[in-house]
């Protein structure tokens, strides 16, 4: 029998069928209550019918499902010959400190996630019983062959290498990609999204999920509850498009995590790359409005969170005050500062991109141009033990102990080593002692995520009375500390004070262990109380009461909202749109079109008739065709309404001699061909040409691939075709340089879809419709049929008089009125359609009703 862990994981990953290990039976645990007594009843195949009463959770406090790939929980054999587990909170876990951070009075919090140990399968019923009831955590059991393949394979060889800028370019470079591992990684976000469904009340509770290791969860939730409240955090860097790109499954990486109604960085660039990727591989633009960022993504609005995480106040300032660290503390003290020796701090783990080498080098460089600072200064490197496993780990570890070894036999002598190398397991306090007694801490990654040695040495350093004593400082005595932090670690923008260094650069990394040294205490009393300060205020707490608060501003618009799910597999998505936002359906206008006698018709052409990025913009002879046909009836007034000129326009539809053509946004007017043309406003001269022309003919000299289109009466600078993120910046230099030269002549300066374009003041395509339901009106022809299509902000100025003037003298008394605008987005429109391909389809079933009707008239 197939677990339904993993029987869509053909349907979810492309490729060959998951091997027989994929199909093990993993087993539920009992669901949850959410009132005494009353089970939470959801089916089994997680549909939305089966949410709970609302009601039944109002009596509950606020709850948040917290999901990571692993447990806060220590687990360990019974010592005792019994069978069974001892369980106990893992506190040096950051799902644990964030749940401190919160507060129980305020919040409920269940953890879904693994167990560092296996289970047997006769062992998970009674584990998962445990856990639930004593810790309110929920264990994933994944088979262990599965496990390999989705953690130290596609996580530890294929993500976590690529988002540390490290590319595949040969085998021994991280791992090239895998397609099995990548269905592993898949498989086992689906056993996940199934142990959430268990506990989950999709109405009230939020969806918290963190890191690289569960990146496509977003889409099996949203697909199980289109209406889920759902954050996601990235601890890990996002790398720059250049990178990410070169994954072959990048796109569907990005569009589950856009699944999420929140997504977290720890900095603007990690934040920065991940909105490049949607631009560049996805066509999604960004929108920052009053201090947030977002995206818009099938009508939900995907908010963007930028927040580095914080330490455990209460629980650092605990274990400072432990006998067990006044002890420790007491004997480095005898270790170093007895001894006349200033203690330098590195606390790494010893995988790749932490840079020990290059931190040992620099302490190398430090001793041989300081010779003065041979015996006095001693560097302790913690090296932890690496999270993942494999070659590249050994190799780090005898490079560093080859590199230590060959420092220690140059410059060390009797009683004096200047590196000393810890590479064994040390307990939280022992830690916290060296932070203590440390001058200098030393955090030299080459690429990291948010990185918290910095700020736990920062608290250590603050001390409290007791440790004042060991130390023989006064209770005046202001604190001091030093940082020298990489560039590339998370937590380096937030640290004002530290002397930032690149890592790759021994010189100057010497230099700045050497400025740290001989800075003035003054000095560094000040940039100690700077560091202080932000990170005693910016805790754990306050990221997680931050990201939750957005996350719930995020989604209040949820229940308002009409949504359905769209795509197959990894592309699903959820369409949300206001209820009063509808899709035009072609049995709906075409009934309309045969009941009514008097029609008006307004297309937009570039983006509505003609997808925006087609090479050939000319009309096809199929939509020729359709216009002809819906011309040819005397009862229709059909009208193109675009941005183009009047040539253009006028040689592109030669043979629709009833068809009315406004160009320029409507500046040029012509009602058929039999009329000439004329102006919506009176003519202006375009002297402000003059100015305009050499201010664009500058950004298009450096904008690659811009061009300039000159018209009659306006000028258009377009970006199509240059770098998207390049020519949104040029674009809107360029808004502000035109506006400022032509703040004196009687135009406007816009920006649209990859444009700028300068025109005539007052002038809208909304003249275009007003003129036209005037002209109308006066033949006594006032329409029951209104149909206008568009795509671009300019198209809204048309919606906005159309919906204006329904009710209204210029349109008979109940008359049925279609503003319809490309794309689910926010519009003065009411109706929408997908694509050009749709618009096209319609158009054509309107012509073909048209011509059906033609021979009665």
């Amino acid at each position: 029998m197939v677990s339904r862990s993993y029987s869509n994981l053909l349907e979810l990953a492309s490729g060959e069928a998951p091997s027989p290990s994929f199909t093990r039976m993993s087993r539920r645990i009992p669901r949850i209550m959410t009132v005494a007594g009353i089970m939470s009843d959801l089916d089994d195949d997680g549909s939305e019918s089966g949410c709970s009463d609302p009601s039944s959770s109002s009596a509950q406090k606020d709850r948040i499902i917290v999901v990571a790939n692993q447990l806060p929980i220590r687990v360990q054999r019974k010592t005792d010959g019994s069978k069974g587990w001892l369980f106990s909170w893992d506190e040096n876990s950051l799902l644990l400190q964030l749940k401190d951070g919160l507060g129980d009075d305020e919040i409920e919090v269940i953890y879904v996630g693994c167990l560092k140990e296996e289970i047997h399968p006769n062992e998970q019923d009674e584990v998962s019983q445990i856990l639930l009831e004593t810790f309110k955590c929920v264990p994933t059991f994944v088979p262990p062959d599965l496990f390999t393949k989705y953690y130290h394979g596609f996580c530890k060889q294929q993500l976590w290498p690529l988002f540390h800028y490290m590319l595949p370019l040969s085998p021994d470079l991280g791992g090239r990609f895998n397609r099995l591992l990548w269905q592993a990684y898949v498989s086992v976000n689906k056993i996940f999204a199934d142990r959430i469904m268990e506990v989950i009340n999709p109405e009230d509770d939020f969806v918290w999920v963190h890191d690289y290791h569960l990146m496509v969860l977003p889409t099996f939730l949203r697909k199980r509850f289109n209406r889920v409240k759902l954050g996601f955090f990235l601890h890990s860097p996002f790398p720059s498009s250049e990178i990410y790109k070169t994954l072959p499954i990048r796109e569907e990486i990005l569009r589950a995590l856009l699944n999420s109604d929140l997504i977290g960085f720890h900095t603007f660039d990690y934040a920065r790359h991940f909105l490049s990727c949607c631009s560049r591989m996805l066509g999604i633009s960004y929108e920052s409005k009053r201090g947030y960022i977002g995206l818009e993504y099938y009508g939900r609005t995907v908010s963007i969170k930028i927040l580095p995480v914080g330490i455990h106040m209460g629980q650092l300032q605990q274990v400072l005050s432990l006998p067990e660290t006044e002890v420790k503390v007491a004997e480095l003290v005898e270790q170093f500062n007895h001894q006349g020796r200033t203690l330098l701090l590195g606390v790494d783990d010893m995988d790749i991109f932490k840079g020990i080498s290059l931190k040992l080098l620099a302490m190398e460089q430090l001793l041989l141009q300081h010779p003065e600072k041979q015996g006095k200064v001693v560097l302790v490197q913690i090296a932890n033990p690496a999270r993942g496993k494999g070659k590249d780990v050994e190799e780090v570890r005898e490079e560093t102990n080859s590199t230590v070894k060959r420092i220690n036999e140059v410059y060390g002598r009797p009683g004096y080593q200047p590196v000393i190398l810890i590479d064994k397991p040390l307990k939280f306090y022992e830690r916290i002692a060296y932070y203590v007694v440390a001058e200098c801490c030393l955090v030299t990654a080459v690429r990291d995520g948010m990185n918290l040695i910095p700020y736990e040495y920062i608290i250590s350093r603050q001390g409290n009375e007791k440790l004042d004593k060991v130390l023989k400082l006064d209770s005046s005595t202001q604190k001091k500390s030093m940082l020298v932090v990489s560039e590339f670690i998370g937590c380096s923008p937030s640290l004002s004070g530290a002397i930032r260094v690149n890592p790759w650069n021994i010189d100057v990394v010497a230099d700045a262990m050497d400025s740290a040294l001989v800075m003035p205490e003054p000095e560094k009393q000040l940039r100690h109380e700077k560091h202080y300060r932000y990170v005693s205020t910016h805790d754990v707490g306050y990221w997680a009461r931050s990201f939750l608060q957005d996350l719930g501003r995020t989604c209040k618009d949820h229940v308002r909202r009409r949504c359905w799910g769209i795509g197959f597999g990894l592309s699903f998505r959820v369409v949300a749109l206001d209820p009063n936002f509808r899709k035009l359906s072609m049995e709906h206008i075409v009934s309309a079109y045969k009941r009514t006698t008097t029609r008006a018709i307004l297309l937009d052409y570039d983006g509505t008739l003609m997808p925006q990025n087609a090479i050939d913009k000319k009309p096809s002879a199929k939509t020729i065709e359709i216009i002809k046909t819906l011309c040819r009836d005397k009862s229709n007034m059909v009208f193109i309404v675009s941005a183009r000129s009047r040539k253009t326009l006028a040689d592109w539809f030669p043979t629709c001699e009833k068809l009315g053509i406004a160009a320029e946004h409507g500046y040029f007017l012509r009602m058929n061909q039999d009329e000439g043309w004329e102006t919506c406003i009176p003519e202006v001269e375009c002297c402000w040409k003059e100015i305009a022309e050499p201010v664009m003919q500058l950004y298009t000299e450096t904008t690659d691939g811009s061009v300039i289109e000159d018209k009659e009466t306006s000028m258009v600078w377009s970006y199509e075709d240059a770098d998207p993120d390049f020519g949104s910046c040029q674009a809107k230099e360029l808004l502000d340089h035109l506006e400022s030269v032509l703040a004196n002549e009687p135009v406007t300066v816009k920006s649209g879809q990859n444009i700028v374009e300068v025109k005539p003041q007052g002038v809208s395509k909304g003249l275009v419709a007003k003129r036209l339901l005037t002209t109308m009106q006066e033949k006594g022809m006032s329409p029951d049929f209104v149909l206008c299509i568009g795509d671009d902000r300019s198209d809204e100025d048309m919606f906005e008089v159309i919906m204006s003037s329904v009710s209204g003298p210029s349109m008979a008394p109940s008359a049925e009125v279609f503003a319809c605008t490309v794309g689910r987005k926010p519009s003065k429109a009411k109706y929408y359609l997908d694509d050009t391909t749709e618009i096209v389809r319609l158009m054509q079933g309107l012509a073909s009703v048209a011509e059906q009707m033609l021979p009665q008239m």
